[in-house]
């Protein structure tokens, strides 16, 4: 398999610890965030599922710019393979 060995960037993490604080964002916000934290640091990777949610954020109009940073960040750490 091969890794990408990208991590998430100081502001990207400020954003998604902002987006998991606010309890007006939506599970799908907070879910990429969460993804976004857990890829700050260490070797994880994206997994197929978030790949697919961030993929159809970054698609849609209907999704607002924080959300669709935090779409582009988790899916550019996605497994090389897929």
């Amino acid at each position: 398999m091969t890794f990408n060995s990208k991590q998430t960037s100081a502001d990207v993490a400020s954003l998604a610890a902002e987006t998991l604080k606010n309890p007006r964002a939506s599970a799908t916000a907070k879910s990429l965030a969460a993804s976004a934290l857990a890829q700050a640091r260490g070797a994880k990777q994206t997994g197929a599922e978030l790949e697919e949610l961030a993929g159809r954020v970054l698609r849609s109009a209907r999704y607002s710019e924080s959300t669709k940073t935090l779409a582009a960040s988790v899916l550019s750490q996605a497994n090389l393979e897929r």
